[in-house]
């Protein structure tokens, strides 16, 4: 569906709605002046004004001589024999009364009967409550045909317009699962060789991996290294407060992609529609339906049909078993973030339209940035552009990047924030405690920059070269970085005898990775290798009662002995700590090698 029917769509919904609320608000109106006017008539009662009963004695006396009324309205003028005043009176029933009327003037009574025709007014607000129903129903029909249609909303892309142009040249870094999907390419071009060889062709493949990681990328580039039409919609865009649409909208979807086969179907985040079934209570029942039809759509291609299923997901334990299955999802593949010579490959693909100074090491970048995503790294060329420009280089330089690496990883350097005296010396001795301690712990990277400045939320910062990346950490390592963690709080101990909040986000790393270690990864000798995070309370106590109390005094000990080893290296090389942190308050910014060069003093 073309960028144009998409909003003629939601344009005419939009008409749809506001022409029923301008209805309603023109009733409400019409309706608040007819309420206003008639509470106006009865405050202004008085002598002039004839009771409904006395009317009725009156006319049967003969005392009236004229009675003037307008057609569908109650209220009636009348004028009396002996008076001149006319009288005005309220009557229930107008048919009634006119049958009355005419009635007494049969018998002889001489009464004038006068009804005249309704206002415009009148008439428009009678017609407009007569029809009202009938034009709100008719509004809620078409709102919930255009929300019918919206199964339609799948972005394709095919011909001239709608094929991605992405190929897998554009994906870096995923060498190993593009080697993988290839196969799906040559499934979807020449299909013929695998059905001669009895091969079925795969229902679907799910990527799951980190956010950023590049799974709608590859996705779009199968699409586009097998020329075939893709597809895409995202799981959100199937759920809707009304009951039934869901299931409606995969029908749709599935109806076009047969049309239009052989074709790719690219669902995004299908964690929205394809979670655990549940209880079929509310919103649930209505997630259920959806997955349910999923299912049967997935199961229902005919061997003709060449549709091929990619989905992608951040969360693949959240996915409902009878979704991942053979037959329905055949294949499953991780996308990792990627390696060094992934990382360098993929800034290389997007430095390609920016221009870079010659003294800019792309493999300095790339070991800098482990554990980086494909997006992080492409952000970070994009903020290095624009600090280039703010700065007036003419082209990108090294500096500009790494100070995009510092603004993406710890926040925007703030110079102009005043901190007073005490402040910074108690941040140069939590910094510099980090950076000592880290320095004389095998297990821990080289220290590349150490700041005082505010950056983001923290008032200092220590950062680390990374030059490898890691897939296993070992048990010293963790024991290790806990200890790094706490040579903050430790440094602000022994240097003022006096600790600050400063070391609140360290002490909440640290406590996590020590609750991993007792938990997740079974690094103590008391409890032994056993898994016991995320359990529930009943899954707790197959471990024993007092487990919950056992656990905590793994981690305290943990805690306790890493802070304790913090403090006694920084009072072997109170030295060190004291020259850091002195040359911190004088710079405000140490970098690798004016450490180094400290140290070796």
């Amino acid at each position: 569906m073309s960028k144009d029917k998409n909003k003629n769509d939601k344009k005419d919904y939009k008409v749809a709605l506001l022409v029923v609320l301008l209805l309603v608000l023109l009733v409400l109106a019409i309706a608040i002046v007819f309420i206003l006017g008639n509470r106006n008539n009865e405050e202004k009662k008085d002598d002039k004004t004839l009771a409904y009963t006395d009317l009725i004695k009156e006319i049967s006396y003969g005392n009236i001589e004229k009675i003037e009324m307008t057609v569908g309205s109650t209220n009636v003028k009348v004028k009396m024999k002996n008076e001149e005043e006319e009288k005005k009176s309220i009557v229930p029933n107008t048919e009634a009364f006119i049958d009355l009327v005419q009635g007494k003037v049969a018998e002889g009574n001489e009464i004038e009967l006068i009804q005249n025709p309704r206002g415009i007014l009148e008439r428009i607000s009678s017609t407009l409550f007569s029809l009202l129903p009938t034009l709100i129903m008719v509004a809620l029909f078409i709102m919930l045909f255009k929300m019918q249609g919206l199964g339609e909303k799948g972005k394709v892309y095919d011909d001239t317009e709608r094929k991605t142009k992405v190929k897998f040249d554009d994906v870096a870094g995923l060498d190993e699962e593009k080697e993988e999907l290839i196969e799906i390419v040559d499934f979807l071009k020449r299909p013929d060789k695998f059905v001669k060889m009895g091969a079925k062709i795969p229902k679907g493949v799910l990527l799951y991996g980190k956010p950023g990681t590049g799974k709608t990328l590859i996705a779009k580039a199968i699409a586009g290294e097998a020329d075939v039409p893709f597809i895409s919609m995202s799981g959100s865009e199937f759920i809707e407060m009304f009951a039934g649409l869901g299931a409606s909208r995969v029908r749709k979807l599935f109806e076009k992609a047969r049309k239009i086969s052989p074709c790719i179907v690219f669902i995004d985040e299908i964690d929205a529609i394809g979670s655990r079934r549940s209880s079929n209570n509310g919103a649930e029942s209505e997630n259920n339906q959806t997955l349910n039809q999923l299912l049967v759509e997935m199961d229902g291609f005919s061997s003709e049909e060449t549709i091929i299923v990619l989905a992608a997901t951040n969360r693949p334990e959240m996915l409902d078993k009878a979704l991942l299955r053979p037959g329905r999802f055949d294949r499953q593949i991780t996308i990792p973030t990627p390696d060094l010579n992934g990382r360098l490959e993929i800034l290389k693909i997007h430095s390609k339209e920016k221009r870079l100074s010659d003294d800019v090491n792309l493999e300095s970048i790339a070991e800098d940035t482990a554990g980086f995503t494909g997006a992080e790294l492409a952000n970070i060329l994009n903020e290095a552009a624009i600090i280039a420009t703010k700065r007036k280089h003419e082209d990108i330089e090294n500096d500009d990047i790494e100070e995009a690496v510092k603004k993406v990883t710890v926040g925007l350097e703030k110079h102009n924030r005043v901190i007073s005296d005490h402040d910074k010396k108690l941040t140069a001795y939590h910094e510099a405690g980090h950076a000592v301690v880290s320095q004389y712990l095998p297990t821990q990277t080289p220290v590349k920059e150490v700041s005082i400045i505010p950056r983001g939320v923290t008032g200092g910062y220590t950062m680390y070269k990374s030059n490898e990346d890691k897939y296993y950490i070992s048990k010293t390592e963790m024991k290790e970085k806990l200890i790094v963690l706490l040579g903050g709080r430790a440094g602000e101990k022994i240097a003022l005898d006096d600790i600050s909040t400063g070391a609140s986000n360290d002490i909440e790393v640290a406590t996590q990775i020590a609750k991993d270690m007792v938990t997740k990864y079974g690094m103590t000798d008391t409890l032994g290798p056993i898994d016991l995070k995320g359990k529930e309370d009943y899954e707790m106590q197959l471990f024993g009662e007092t487990i919950g109390d056992k656990i905590g005094e793994e981690v305290k000990k943990l805690i306790d002995e890493a802070y304790v080893n913090a403090q006694q290296l920084l009072n072997i090389h109170r030295d060190k700590l004291d020259v850091i942190a002195m040359t911190l308050l004088e710079k405000e910014k140490i970098n690798e090698k004016q450490f180094n060069e400290i140290f070796n003093d």
